[in-house]
């Protein structure tokens, strides 16, 4: 021990001072941040006001007992701690009443790395994870709070206590978990607080349990997120849908608050009525209309315009865009509602017999061409189909191109109207005369015709003559020696003159020769007749089934 130290000592009131003693100091003067302390010698003790619990309550003058750390600090002064020696005091006191599994009550002085030191009457240390169910990001937020804590474990020579306030917190949730479950029951109301969203949902604490909100039990109408009826924290009044006891879990409901909006849905929104409804989804098929909260309709893309053609709802109709639109039909089972907004303009078709009358000639633009026909356009939105078989009269098409092509003017007279299924039949062939009509003003027997070769078959060749009428050169008429292959003597595109050998007015065919183009009148005669015995199958009985074998 230094002289200035032994001369203090002597110097001092107070003798036998002991590093590690307690002893009694009385508050000469109390500032911000500390409190000075007389123990008989020259030199005050310095003790850190956080050492206090309330500094208020300290007077000058009063009495206290202090913990007597060392002699004497770099400085020569003493250091004390008022703390230290509550802790001292208080450690047989605290064994005395405390012991592993007991509840004791504590304030929060600190943070330190992994957790939080409570006073209990001694310090004792809080892990991060015991201090609630979740552990919690922020300590800070606990310093110089009070709470009941658990004892967890006791050191009896490291003088170490360990503490739980999230035993407790478990605890008490199980107690009230199932005090819950005793009382609650389906139909039932409650008020929770939400403690998580998810996709799917909200977690809602009622008190000792979560219950599950699924977001189709939130809302009557279409949410996309729970975030947009709930908020995290918020304070919330729930319907119990459902308690499962054995697993602990409970289904909530929001819109069971309410009443459902497809109840009396009939009444509120009658077929045929026009209703006001705001769109909120696009489909390929459609658009969704909500008419009122929790009630969408169906505007299918046929029922968008009389005469438009639309392939998708986007191309006339946006998300969030107010309209109007009629009841079709309504499937309260399903909760379905047909909508259309094309019943609120008039219907074209309405007028399609009185514009288009049977028997009437039309003029359009060919607008689409498909295997068996092709569409004319008459006006926006009314198309009418001129089928294969009313292209002409003189001629088996397989397929409407070999006749128009897209784009084209063309002329036609209108066969029928359905304006019920709309469509509208048409004829082109019909705005011509039948050549068929007149054949014996066009061909005769014996007569020398010329033609061009326009398809070959396995048992024939196709001749375009006059009037746009064809005419069938059978393999046998091909030439005096026997014919195998058509190909060796004829190919299309071949000119050729031939005798007319035979017509057929009602099957509307002709039969031609090529190798009697230069006979004489009786070996004509001699031809035609062999040609006319001829078996059924080997005749050239249907042009059309000739045609289909057509091969060039």
């Amino acid at each position: 021990m230094s002289q200035l130290m032994e001369q203090l000592l002597k110097e001092s009131s107070v003798d036998n001072l002991n590093e590690g003693q307690i002893i009694k100091g009385t508050i000469i003067e109390l500032r911000p941040t500390e409190v000075v302390i007389d123990i008989g010698g020259k030199s005050e003790g310095i003790v850190s006001a956080a050492e206090f619990v309330d500094t208020s309550e300290l007077q000058v003058g009063a009495e206290i007992e202090v913990y007597l750390e060392k002699l004497e600090d770099r400085e020569g002064n003493p250091v004390v701690s008022f703390d230290k020696a509550e802790q001292k005091k208080n450690w047989e006191t605290i064994l005395s009443k405390c012991e592993e599994g007991s509840i004791v009550a504590g304030r929060v002085r600190s943070k330190v790395k992994g957790g939080l030191i409570v006073s209990i009457g001694v310090d004792s240390f809080l892990p991060a994870s015991q201090i609630d169910v979740q552990p919690p990001k922020n300590l800070d937020q606990y310093v110089g709070q009070t709470y009941d804590f658990k004892v967890v474990k006791i050191n009896l020579e490291r003088k170490n206590i360990v503490v739980s306030r999230r035993e407790l917190i478990e605890e008490q949730r199980m107690e009230a978990r199932k005090t819950f479950l005793d009382s609650v029951q389906p139909g039932g109301t409650r008020r929770g607080v939400v403690k998580n969203i998810t996709d799917y949902g909200a977690f809602v604490d009622l008190g000792g349990l979560d219950g599950l909100l699924h977001i189709t039990d939130m809302s009557w109408g279409r949410i996309q997120h729970p975030s947009e009826m709930v908020k995290q924290g918020e304070e919330i009044e729930v319907i119990i849908i459902e308690v499962d006891r054995d697993r602990e879990r409970v289904s909530l409901g929001l819109k069971q608050l309410t009443s459902n909006p497809w109840d009396r849905i009939e009444e509120k929104f009658p077929v045929g009525s026009t209703v006001s409804g705001r769109v909120v989804n696009l489909v390929p098929y459609g658009a969704f209309i909500e008419i009122a909260e929790g009630v969408e309709g169906l505007v299918h893309v046929t029922e968008l315009s009389w005469t438009k053609r639309i392939s998708k709802p986007g191309e006339v109709l946006r998300i969030g865009q107010e309209v109007e639109a009629v009841v079709l039909g309504i499937q309260k089972d399903e909760q379905k509602i047909s909508l259309g907004t094309r019943q609120l303009d008039q219907n074209p078709w309405d007028m399609a017999r009185h514009n288009y009358p049977v028997g009437a000639r039309v003029r359009g633009k060919v607008r689409n061409l498909t295997t068996y026909g092709a569409f004319i356009e008459l006006e926006e939105g009314i198309d009418g189909m001129v089928h294969v078989s009313d292209m002409s009269w003189t001629r088996k098409v397989n397929h409407p191109s070999e006749v128009v092509k897209k784009g084209d003017e063309v002329d036609a007279l209108v066969l029928d109207v359905d304006a019920d299924s709309q469509r509208i039949s048409l004829g082109m062939k019909q705005v011509m005369e039948d050549p068929w009509s007149q054949i014996e003003q066009h061909f005769k027997i014996g007569d020398l015709v010329k033609g061009t070769v326009s398809k070959l078959t396995s048992y024939g060749a196709f001749v375009e003559l006059e009037h746009d009428i064809d005419g069938l050169v059978h393999i046998s008429q091909i030439a005096e020696d026997r014919v195998e292959k058509i190909k060796d003597h004829l190919n299309a595109g071949d000119e050729v003159t031939a005798r007319v050998i035979k017509i057929d007015k009602e099957d509307r065919r002709i039969g031609l020769s090529i190798k009697a183009a230069n006979y004489s009148d009786e070996e004509l005669a001699k031809e035609r007749a062999v040609f006319e015995n001829m078996s059924t199958t080997e005749d050239m009985t249907n042009l059309g089934d000739l045609l289909d074998e057509a091969t060039r």
